[in-house]
C-alpha cells in the first residue's frame, strides 16, 4: 500500500498543518502499519521529516513539485498537468509508459491512494484565487492522471465567485472521497456534488489523532518552573495582532483583538491569580508568526507582571508543543489546531474565532460553547465567554475526558480496512 498526502507539508513553521500531516499518517499507519507513506508539496527541496507514531519515530519523504513560472522544470505544476491532461488521448498502456518517464508522474502514479487536505482551510477563495489555485493543481494533477483523490476533513469553502465554484465542482465531483469535518462546508459540498452527494462523508479533523511527546531535554530547560499557581496558555497569533494579510481587519472581527489580548492577561494574572504563558503555534521571524505576535506581549507586561507572564521560547515541532500545551491548566488561542492541542488532551479550552472553522469543529465534538466569535462579539462579550468557560472548567474537563477518547478512535479508524472502499471510489 502507498498512499501519498498533498496539502500539507511538515516544514512551513505552521504547527497546525503540520498537525493535520502527523494525525494522517498516524491514522493511515493505525491501519496499515507497513504502508509507504509519503508527501507530494510545493519545495525547492525533496526532503525528509520526522514525526512519532506510538511513540516511535518515523520519517516521511517530500517528493517536491514546484508552483512557478519556470515552465521548463520537470516538476513545475503547470507542466505535469499539462502533461497528464495530453496523455489521456492515448491507450491505457501507453500512457502509463510515456508519463512514468517523468519521475514525478511515476511517483503519483504508484501510489494507491491520494488525499488532499488543502492546509486545513485554504480549499476555498476566502483567501483569494491564488491561493485556490495553489491548493487545486496538485489535485487536478492526481484527478488527470486517473488516480483516486480523497479530500479528508476540512473546511470546504466558502466559494464566492463562479470560477472558484467550477474549480470546486469539479474536484469534488471527481474525486473518489469529500470528507468534511463541519455541518456548514457538509452542506455547502453538498450543494456543489449535486447528484453525487453520496460521496460526501462527515469526519472529525485529523489532528485529534497525533501524538505529544515530551520536548528535548535542551528545550525543557527553558520552559518557566510551575510555581504553584494555575498556568493558563495563551497563543497569541501574529496575522490578527496585524491585521490579517491586508493589515486592514481583513476577517471582519468586531473586537480589537491586541486590547482583547491586553485584557485577557490582565484578568488572569490580577482577577485568576493565574500564570500566562504565552505559547506560538505558528513559528517564524515575520509579522504574521505567532512567535512575533507572542514576543510583542511578553515585552508589554514582562515588567508590569514580573516572572507571571511567559514566554516559551524554542523551536518545537507539533508533537512537542502538544505536550507543552497539554501541561497546561487552561488554554486560550486564535489558531485552531492550538485549541485542538489542548482539547484532545482534556484541557480546557476558549477558541478566540476569526473565522466559521472554529465553530464547526466544535460542535462536532459536542462542545460549541468553547467558542469566542471575535467576528460577533466586542471586547466586552468575549471576556464574558471567556470568564464563563473558566469558571466551568472542571465541568468541562470531565466531559472532555469521556468525549475525546470516542473522537480520536474514530479518526484513527478513518483507514481501516472495512472503509478503503471509500478512498477507492466505492459508496461509504
Amino acid at each position: 500500500m502507498q498512499i501519498c498526502l498533498i496539502g500539507a507539508p511538515l516544514n512551513t513553521g505552521n504547527m497546525g498543518v503540520s498537525a493535520l500531516a502527523s494525525g494522517t499518517f498516524t491514522s493511515a499507519l493505525h491501519s496499515y502499519p507497513d504502508a509507504v507513506v509519503f508527501m507530494l508539496d510545493y519545495s525547492r527541496e525533496p526532503g525528509s521529516y520526522q514525526i512519532f507514531v506510538g511513540g516511535k519515530p518515523r520519517q516521511i519523504e517530500l517528493f517536491n513539485i514546484r508552483f512557478s513560472k519556470k515552465f521548463y522544470l520537470k516538476n513545475n505544476v503547470a507542466r505535469l498537468l499539462a502533461s497528464a491532461m495530453a496523455a489521456r488521448i492515448l491507450p491505457e498502456s501507453w500512457r502509463i509508459k510515456l508519463l512514468s518517464k517523468n519521475p514525478y508522474l511515476k511517483r503519483i502514479l504508484g501510489a494507491d491512494i491520494v488525499l488532499a487536505i488543502g492546509g486545513g482551510d485554504s480549499f476555498s477563495d476566502i483567501y483569494g484565487m491564488g491561493r485556490l489555485l495553489y491548493v487545486a493543481l496538485p489535485q487536478l494533477l492526481v484527478l488527470q492522471l486517473k488516480k483516486p483523490l480523497a479530500l479528508l476533513p476540512q473546511t470546504l469553502g466558502p466559494f464566492k465567485g463562479c470560477v472558484a465554484k467550477a474549480i470546486a465542482r469539479y474536484i469534488m465531483r471527481n474525486a473518489a472521497a469529500v470528507f468534511s469535518r463541519d455541518r456548514t462546508s457538509f452542506d455547502e459540498a453538498g450543494l456543489l456534488l449535486g447528484d453525487k452527494r453520496e460521496k460526501l462523508v462527515f469526519s472529525y479533523d485529523m489532528a485529534f489523532a497525533m501524538e505529544a511527546i515530551r520536548p528535548r531535554v535542551e528545550i525543557l530547560e527553558r520552559l518557566p518552573q510551575r510555581s504553584g499557581r494555575p498556568v493558563v496558555g495563551l497563543n497569541v497569533s501574529g496575522l490578527l495582532m496585524m491585521g490579517g494579510y491586508s493589515q486592514d481587519n481583513m476577517f471582519g472581527l468586531k473586537c480589537n483583538y491586541p486590547e482583547l489580548i491586553n485584557r485577557v492577561v490582565e484578568y488572569f494574572v490580577q482577577e485568576q491569580n493565574a500564570d500566562v504563558l504565552l505559547v506560538a503555534h505558528v513559528f517564524g521571524t515575520d509579522a504574521e508568526s505567532d512567535t512575533t505576535g507572542c514576543w510583542q506581549v511578553h515585552e508589554q507586561f514582562k515588567n508590569r507582571f514580573p516572572g507571571r507572564v511567559n514566554l516559551c521560547e524554542g523551536e518545537f515541532n507539533q508533537h512537542e508543543i502538544k505536550h507543552v500545551i497539554g501541561e497546561c491548566d487552561f488554554f486560550l488561542g486564535a489558531r485552531m489546531h492550538a485549541c485542538i492541542a489542548a482539547i484532545s488532551q482534556s484541557v480546557p479550552a476558549v477558541c478566540m474565532a476569526y473565522s466559521r472553522k472554529f465553530i464547526g469543529v466544535m460542535e462536532s465534538i459536542g462542545c460549541p460553547e468553547l467558542v469566542a466569535d471575535l467576528c460577533a462579539a466586542t471586547n466586552d462579550e468575549a471576556m464574558a465567554r471567556i470568564a464563563d468557560v473558566y469558571a466551568r472548567r472542571d465541568n468541562i474537563r470531565k466531559r472532555l475526558d469521556s468525549r475525546i477518547p470516542e473522537v480520536r478512535s474514530d479518526v484513527l479508524a478513518l483507514f481501516s480496512p472495512q472503509r478503503l472502499g471509500v478512498f477507492q471510489g466505492g459508496k461509504p
